[in-house]
C-alpha cells in the first residue's frame, strides 16, 4: 500500500510542501479544487521536485471543457517530466449549475464521454491521430497545427476518477486508470458497495489494464490531549458538512445513520452551520477517522484498509504540528 499526502491549500507554500513530501518519501501529493485552482499547486511544484507524483484530487470536470482540461494536464505532464496524474470529479448538481453556471445531466454518462474526449484529444497530440470526436455531450473536431502542442515524454497522464456511488464507480472501472475514493468512506461501505461496483465495472472494461484504488482518509493525530481534542472538533465539522449531502447518504445508510442526512441538510438551509457538528457522535467520528498518536493511527489504518486499496492518503482537516505527518508515513511504511 503506497502512502500519499495532500497540499494544505495555501498556494504560496505549495512548492515547499511538495519538496518536503518528496523528502519524506511520499509517493504522490494531491491538490483539491476548493478555494484555489487545483492545477496551480502542481505547476508551482513541478520544477521543485524530481520523483513525487503530482495529482489533482480532484479537479471539477463539469466546470471545464474537455479541451481546457486536456491542455492544462498536458502542460503539467510536460513540465513535470511525466509525473502528472489527472484526478477528476463531477461535483454535485447545485455547484455545477449555480456556482459554475454549467450544464448538468446524466453525470455518469457525461463523465464516461468526458474521459473518452480527453483521450481522443491526447491521441491527436501524441500520435497525430485526426481529431474527430462526436458524442452526446461533447464534440471536438478542430485542431489546427498552431494549437497542437505535440507529444510529451511519457505520453498522456493517467486519469483517475472520484466516485462515491455505484454508477460513477462503474465509470471509473470502465474508463479511468484509477479511482479516487471519497474521504467520506468507511471500511464497511468500501466492502459492501464500492469494491463490488468496481469489480462489476471492470468486467465491462475493454482492456485488462490494472486500476489503482486511492483512498483519502481522515486522521486525528497528536501526542497530547489538546492536540487530539482540536483535531476531533475540526473533523466533526467536516463530517457534518459531508453528512448533509444527499449524494453521500448511502455511506450513512450502510451504518443505519441515514436519517441524519436530511436533518443536517435542513440545518444548512437555515444557515445554522454551528449546530451541525454536535450531531456527529463519537461512534461516527471513530468510524470515519484514525485517531491517536501517529503510530497508533498507522495501526488503525493498516487494520482497516490493508489489502483493500492500493494507495492511502491520510488527511487532516486542521493544521498538524510539524513532524506528526511524517511520523505517520514512516509508521505506515514500516
Amino acid at each position: 500500500m503506497l502512502v500519499d499526502t495532500e497540499f494544505s491549500g495555501r498556494l504560496h507554500t505549495a512548492g515547499t510542501e511538495a519538496e518536503n513530501a518528496e523528502a519524506a518519501g511520499y509517493e504522490a501529493i494531491w491538490s483539491t479544487d476548493s478555494a484555489n485552482d487545483p492545477f496551480l499547486p502542481l505547476a508551482v511544484s513541478a520544477e521543485r521536485t524530481q520523483r513525487i507524483s503530482l495529482g489533482t484530487g480532484i479537479a471539477v470536470a463539469f466546470a471545464r471543457s474537455p479541451m481546457t482540461v486536456a491542455q492544462t494536464a498536458w502542460n503539467l505532464q510536460a513540465l513535470s517530466g511525466g509525473r502528472m496524474v489527472l484526478g477528476l470529479g463531477s461535483q454535485i448538481q447545485p455547484h455545477i449549475e449555480r456556482r459554475f453556471s454549467m450544464p448538468w445531466s446524466r453525470p455518469a454518462g457525461r463523465m464516461h464521454e468526458y474521459i473518452s474526449a480527453l483521450r481522443a484529444i491526447w491521441a491527436c497530440w501524441q500520435d497525430g491521430t485526426k481529431l474527430e470526436f462526436s458524442g452526446e455531450f461533447y464534440t471536438h473536431n478542430l485542431m489546427p497545427p498552431h494549437f497542437n502542442p505535440g507529444p510529451v515524454t511519457g505520453g498522456p497522464p493517467p486519469v483517475f476518477l472520484a466516485a462515491v456511488g455505484e454508477s460513477m464507480t462503474r465509470v471509473a472501472a470502465e474508463a479511468a486508470d484509477g479511482i479516487l475514493l471519497h474521504r467520506f468512506t468507511t471500511p464497511r461501505y468500501l466492502r459492501q458497495a464500492t469494491l463490488p461496483a468496481l469489480a462489476a465495472g471492470r468486467r465491462g472494461r475493454k482492456t485488462l489494464s490494472p486500476i489503482q484504488v486511492v483512498l483519502p482518509v481522515f486522521i486525528v493525530i497528536g501526542d497530547t490531549d489538546a492536540e487530539l481534542a482540536a483535531g476531533r472538533a475540526a473533523t466533526r465539522k467536516q463530517l457534518a458538512f459531508y453528512s448533509s449531502t444527499p449524494a453521500y447518504r448511502p455511506v450513512l445508510d450502510a451504518h443505519g445513520w441515514g436519517e441524519l442526512q436530511p436533518e443536517l441538510q435542513s440545518l444548512t438551509r437555515q444557515n445554522r452551520w454551528s449546530e451541525m457538528d454536535a450531531l456527529i457522535t463519537d461512534e461516527m467520528l471513530t468510524e470515519f477517522t484514525a485517531i491517536g498518536s501517529p503510530e497508533q493511527a498507522a495501526k488503525v489504518l493498516q487494520t482497516r484498509f490493508g489489502g483493500l486499496i492500493d494507495r492511502l492518503a491520510p488527511t487532516a482537516v486542521y493544521d498538524l504540528r510539524p513532524g506528526l505527518r511524517n511520523r505517520l508515513a514512516t509508521a505506515l511504511r514500516s
